[in-house]
């Protein structure tokens, strides 16, 4: 890749038309079962104007970016300075070479080749992730509030083995060790208790490479990691339109190692965004934008996820919300631009509520949540177990999460329609007044069936013999369940797990001092 400012460029609106045709190439497609339902608030006229106009924030206003390596290969690729402020404006062409060089695919590699995700799923469906950044934990048993500590990690982890359609693991804020190197506190329990993949959220700028050192060592050192990186790596914007040291130092270092990105935006409509979705979604696809053009000028060409997580001010309290309707719409509109506009593996909210509590509210909530954004083409749905707009998590809301997530996909699993879908022998052959029930294609396709393990079914007799048992205390005997069952053996070698322990008595040394 050549980023130097004297390369022949091509001309603005044949370098649309390239991108406009990737786009097209990476939209959902016919796949072996049928087609990908998708929603979306706009159609192509309106997604469009938004991508144009997300384009020209980058090349009209730019971003602030606290990074003097970054910033000088950013003018070296084409970025110029604003002169009324400290932004670096970013050319259309430079954002849609970034584009056209960033992979449209990702394999999130797990330590158990089983549970690699091959994103997008040719299938049409989504997978999931846990709740991130929480600081609280409800106690499954007893349902009290405390602050989620480092052995908390160890309950998350072993429930999350065991929830089929979480696909990773991302690591709270943990309390009781050192609060600015809670991240790397995290991370290093976390990759013990695992076989999946897990996602890395940086604290402090010093702390991205011990990160990268931890999940490494995992790994068994740089070339099996660089062959099959166990871990990806959040960077998020500073809303609105900056880009803090770190984050940024997040992106050099992911690149130098090979991890795919998450490139995040975190709007507050009212606060750090424009209060109308549609003001706040170009902000946030301009933001991601900028990072793909980040990682770009490094020259590794990692796959970049856009995270799009748009927030929304209660403007009677001033309390921020992720699950009010217009969140809802802004996060539906984001992913559809960022699939449709831009072609981009896309992750977001998929579950979580603003209720502090596990119950209808907030069961609800991820319910609205988890059907609009995968309708909405979202490759990932995050949150599971978050309550409280993603500050505590709950083990009881993450296994009723991931029962929505079950449904959801096999809502998407849809079927071509030939003879055997439409039971044609039988309906052209079944007598008047006749069932099909002992029909053999019945008995084919009987357990094709979605079959809760949490939500309810039972007969009132049923119900009221087992003392109106709901939907939460069947999450808890699935809870029960898992708690009995055997950690993974793939985890980390006793080596490797003093190495990690080195890794954090180093960092502590340094950045705690």
């Amino acid at each position: 890749m050549s980023i130097a400012k004297n390369k022949p460029r091509i001309g603005r609106k044949a370098k649309l038309q390239r991108i406009t045709a990737a786009v097209e190439n990476a939209a959902p497609k016919v796949v072996a079962n049928g087609y990908r339902p998708l929603f979306g608030f706009y159609k192509d006229p309106d997604v469009a104007q938004l991508r144009e106009r997300s384009l020209s924030l980058l090349e009209q206003h730019g971003v602030a970016i606290d990074h003097p390596e970054t910033c000088q290969r950013l003018l070296t690729a084409g970025a110029t300075e604003a002169s009324n402020n400290k932004c670096l404006k970013l050319p259309q062409q430079l954002v849609l070479e970034a584009l056209e060089a960033t992979p449209k695919t990702v394999t999130l590699c797990a330590k158990d080749p089983a549970w690699d995700l091959q994103l997008p799923r040719l299938d049409g469906t989504f997978t999931m992730r846990t709740g991130t950044g929480a600081h609280g934990f409800i106690d499954p048993v007893t349902g009290n509030y405390r602050n989620l500590m480092l052995d908390d990690i160890d309950t998350i982890a072993h429930l999350s083995n065991h929830l089929d359609q979480v696909g990773f693991i991302s690591h709270p804020f943990v309390g009781g060790v050192p609060e600015i190197t809670a991240d790397i506190h995290g991370v290093a329990r976390l990759i013990g208790q695992t076989q999946k993949h897990i996602w890395l959220q940086p604290y402090e700028f010093k702390n991205v490479a011990y990160l990268m050192r931890i999940v490494v060592a995992a790994a068994g050192g740089e070339q099996p990691f660089r062959q099959r990186p166990i871990a990806s790596c959040i960077a998020t914007a500073f809303t609105p339109l900056e880009f803090k040291g770190m984050d940024v130092e997040a992106i050099r270092q992911a690149n130098l190692y090979g991890l795919p990105i998450h490139a995040c935006s975190l709007p507050t409509g009212a606060g750090t965004a424009p209060i109308t979705m549609p003001g706040a979604v170009v902000m946030v696809a301009a933001e991601i934008l900028a990072m793909v053009v980040l990682s770009y000028v490094y020259g590794a060409q990692v796959p970049i996820i856009a995270t799009p997580l748009v927030f929304s001010l209660d403007v009677r309290t001033g309390r921020s919300l992720q699950s009010s309707i217009e969140v809802l719409q802004g996060i539906s509109m984001a992913v559809q631009l960022m699939k449709t506009g831009f072609g981009l593996v896309t992750h977001t909210y998929g579950a979580g509520s603003d209720s502090p509590a596990p119950g209808p509210q907030a069961q609800a909530e991820s319910a609205l949540c988890s059907q609009l954004v995968s309708l909405s083409g979202a490759d990932i749905l995050g949150g599971v177990g978050q309550l409280e707009c993603a500050t505590v998590f709950s083990p009881i809301q993450a296994i009723m999460d991931n029962e929505l997530g079950g449904m959801l996909n096999k809502y998407l699993q849809s079927t071509p329609v030939d003879d055997e879908s439409t039971a044609w022998n039988d309906l052209t052959n079944i007598d008047p007044g006749g069932n099909f029930l002992s029909s053999e294609h019945t008995v084919r396709h009987c357990r094709n069936v979605y079959m809760p393990k949490v939500f309810q079914r039972e007969d009132r007799d049923t119900f009221e013999a087992n003392q109106r048992r709901d939907v939460s205390h069947n999450a808890q005997a699935v809870y029960e369940d898992i708690l009995q069952r055997l950690p993974p053996d793939a985890v980390p070698t006793g080596e490797q797990l003093k190495e990690i322990e080195q890794i954090v008595q180093a960092a502590d040394a340094e950045i705690v001092g």
